[in-house]
């Protein structure tokens, strides 16, 4: 069970445990005894209960899940760095079953604060302080809560259900190998490896690494679309079957704490502006010199010298960018650097994509990137950097609220991209560089806000087919269909796009979580053009609105900046900064 010398390895995980067989049993009898202290507060909860009573018991969660989160960062971190290690599923799986049991045993005092009157509810929260919102949401819930057995049931069937079946997508997909005909050679490849040849300057490379990637999982589609299919009913049976939830979407707006109005009004205006990137992709085409704009070249890139950048280097473009806005959001990034928090190596096994990881209050977070060097992936580090001083900002409130909710979270991460690509066109006098940098901005632009839109429209029918006893047919249809409305007459759309939604690890892991994309980048857009017209008065209030993390709700705290999030006039804001960014580029053609 014993972990390699993290000498070996790309990050630190020494700061969160030494030795995880040594430490976890020593942390498992800590939190034990402390779980035994806790059930002690089952027989002293009573609508009048003292406040110093009520506080001493969150002070003591507080504890246990500070422990309890160590535990849970190491054993994912281990796996993500290679999912095929024996050793380190093993160690998460034990780490998710302390977790469920932990939960069981201290589920009574939630269970017990949603149904507390409303008066002596009101009567504690005047007096939590930082836990104020944390209780608060849980009261949100208070008419979806199960019988304390049939909440336990749950946890415990959650470590082998979902919890179980989203670890399997991960082990299935991320040891899928691909090959690929490079330099009359075919090669092996990782999906990291291959997804770099779907921006190749080549058209043809473009074409066949997108053929390749959705041959592997049309090949796995069975498996992959059971399990997405077995997720969804899951979710269903325990959210709407159970818990009398709406819909299925109406689980994720709860949990984020955004009004259902908020949503529709993000998800229609998305949807009312694709003709913005159907134009944009039509002008793509003709200054790449693509004579038919197609979805296997819209991130083909223009002109684009194929320099690769070390780690390094990308870095410390990242930092300089970070310190001509704010120092101190440089120097938190710099810590996560200089404490080698950070996993940036490719290598077979590992987990795809890039992820922030913020533990606990007190300790700096954990940065996975698959780092090839070129400026998109310093887009990326800019990106999670982002999240990680999110997260440092946010350290003095509790570990229950010190995590943005999710369309709040995004915020910090995409204002650090938008930093990064002012930064570099601020130091470009070559036009067609300039071009470049546009393109590069509003690809991203495009993928992090309407395509994410459009996953979560496909999800939506995707989850009403799948309780109707639709088939992988049927959902492979409306994905392409959704797809091809998505793009209009400006893109073709070839068949075997059917498969692409088995490719996103989101639509399975966590329903509706990519409106949270959409949100966060067309919030940033609002912000960036507030700091663009303030300047440095614009930058203590941002720093404020991160330090707040997870302690207030997203619409109050947006409201401190004059943001209305249910009115499609704001959303529509965003879009109107997108239309500049094209007008921009077709006045350089």
């Amino acid at each position: 069970m014993n972990r390699p010398d993290s000498k070996s390895a790309s990050w630190n995980l020494q700061d969160l445990l030494s030795d995880p067989l040594r430490d976890l049993e020593l942390l498992r009898k800590e939190v034990d005894g402390q779980a035994r202290r806790f059930e002690e507060f089952r027989a002293r909860l009573s609508p009048d209960i003292p406040f110093e009573t009520f506080l001493d018991a969150l002070r003591l969660a507080d504890t246990i899940a500070r422990t309890t989160s160590r535990l849970g960062a190491y054993a994912f971190l281990w796996f993500s760095e290679n999912t095929k290690d024996q050793r380190a599923r093993s160690f998460k799986a034990i780490v998710e079953e302390l977790q469920a049991g932990l939960a069981n045993r201290m589920l009574f005092f939630d269970l017990w604060w949603q149904k507390l009157d409303d008066a002596n509810a009101g009567r504690l929260l005047a007096r939590s302080g930082d836990y104020a919102y944390h209780l608060e949401s849980l009261r949100r819930f208070r008419e979806h809560a199960l019988s304390e057995p049939e909440e336990k049931i749950v946890n415990v069937k959650s470590v082998t259900g979902r919890q179980a079946v989203v670890g399997l997508y991960d082990i299935l997909t991320s040891g899928l190998s691909y090959r690929l005909k490079v330099g009359g050679r075919v090669r092996a490849l990782t999906r990291e490896d291959l997804m770099r040849y779907v921006r190749d300057p080549d058209a043809r490379m473009r074409e066949a690494a997108y053929r390749e990637h959705f041959r592997v999982y049309a090949a796995n589609a069975d498996v992959i679309g059971d399990i997405y299919k077995t997720l969804v009913l899951d979710w269903k049976q325990e959210n709407l079957g159970l818990r009398r939830h709406r819909s299925p979407i109406a689980v994720r707006n709860l949990s984020n704490d955004i009004p259902e109005d908020a949503v529709e009004a993000l998800l229609n205006v998305c949807a009312a502006n694709a003709g913005v990137f159907q134009d944009y992709f039509k002008l793509k085409a003709r200054l790449c010199r693509i004579r038919k704009m197609s979805r296997y070249h819209i991130y083909a890139r223009f002109q684009e010298p194929g320099k690769r950048h070390t780690f390094a280097r990308g870095s410390k473009m990242v930092l300089d960018a970070y310190r001509g806005f704010s120092p101190r959001l440089a120097d938190l990034a710099q810590r996560v650097l200089d404490e080698r928090h950070v996993d940036a190596a490719i290598h077979p096994g590992k987990v795809g994509g890039a992820f922030c990881y913020s533990v606990v209050p007190e300790f700096t977070p954990y940065v996975l990137l698959n780092f090839k060097g070129d400026v998109r992936d310093i887009a990326t580090l800019a990106h999670e950097l982002g999240h990680a001083v999110h997260g440092m900002l946010a350290a003095g409130h509790s570990v229950f609220t010190f995590h943005a909710t999710l369309p709040l979270a995004e915020t910090a991460s995409v204002f650090g991209e938008r930093i990064l690509s002012d930064a570099l066109m601020a130091g470009e006098r070559d036009r067609a560089v300039k071009q470049g940098l546009l393109i590069r901005q509003l690809d991203d632009v495009y993928a992090t806000i309407l395509r994410q839109a459009y996953f979560v429209r496909f999800e939506r029918e995707a989850h009403r087919i799948i309780g109707e006893g639709g088939t992988m047919d049927d959902l492979c249809g409306v994905y392409l269909s959704e797809l091809r409305r998505q793009f209009g007459r400006a893109v073709a759309v070839p068949d075997e796009f059917r498969w692409e939604w088995l490719t996103i690890p989101h639509l399975f892991a966590s329903p509706f979580y990519c409106y949270a994309y959409s949100f966060g980048n067309l919030l940033v857009l609002a912000l960036y053009g507030l700091y663009k017209t303030q300047g440095a008065s614009f930058v203590p209030r941002y720093l404020d609105l991160l330090a707040a993390g997870g302690s207030r709700a997203p619409e109050s705290l947006l409201k401190d900046f004059g943001v209305d999030i249910r009115s499609e006039a704001f959303w529509q804001t965003g879009f109107e900064t997108i239309k500049g960014m094209v007008r921009e580029l077709e006045a350089t053609a």
